[in-house]
């Protein structure tokens, strides 16, 4: 018998000062299918990273020493505003992610894989929030205002927090099947909003008419 594919590693990028569910929400939900994805987080430096809430995460692996991975996610926060003037970091994402089959982002996420240049001559959305900010860290996207999340290829990025749960569902419907990711909101009692396109909260933020 042939030996089953190994699960897909999804590395999560830490930092200080990330959005704690921006993480914990998708990661939540590719650990919930253990046959098919591997979590692993990177950061500054192994151990302890401070995100925005002011809870601790543990990075397993520093940047510099960070194994390849399938999926590369990063997520938003405050902390975001700082990773896109630090030229070094964005150097080594770009060079990280090079060899991953997906780039994806939760909420200002996006604005850091934009300044990397990483969603050059993709589509993309950010937190609706802070999307002025975000869409201004890449002049080569075509930013979407009006979007839950957007899959451009190989590029997936997310509007704001809670919809990084969403986007990622999408994207193991779009690896495993629209069954193997319902079955798994259903598990964690989540209402996946399938419709990339629903998003309330751009016109409430100004970005679309009312």
């Amino acid at each position: 018998m042939p030996e089953p594919p190994a699960p897909a590693v999804v590395g999560v990028v830490l930092f200080d000062r990330f959005e704690v569910l921006d993480v914990f929400g998708p990661v939540e939900l590719f650990a919930g299918l253990r046959d098919k994805f591997s979590v692993i987080t990177v950061g500054p430096a192994a151990g302890p990273v401070v995100s925005a809430q002011g809870v601790r995460a543990v990075a397993d692996h520093a940047y510099a020493a960070a194994p390849p991975c399938d999926i590369v996610l990063v997520p938003g926060g405050i902390g975001t505003r700082t990773l896109v003037e630090d030229r070094s970091f964005l150097e080594w994402l770009a060079a990280w992610s090079a060899g991953a089959a997906y780039v994806t982002s939760v909420c200002t996420g996006s604005g850091v894989l934009a300044a990397a240049g990483l969603l050059d001559g993709h589509r993309a959305t950010s937190n609706k929030r802070a999307f002025g900010w975000a869409s201004a860290q890449g002049t080569s996207v075509s930013w979407v205002p009006e979007a839950r999340w957007v899959a451009d290829r190989d590029r997936w990025t997310s509007s704001g927090v809670a919809a990084g749960m969403d986007m990622a569902l999408g994207l193991i419907a779009h690896l495993h099947g629209e069954e193997v990711a319902g079955g798994l909101a259903d598990a964690v009692e989540y209402e996946w909003h399938r419709d990339p396109g629903w998003d309330p909260f751009a016109a409430l933020h100004g970005l679309v008419p009312g």
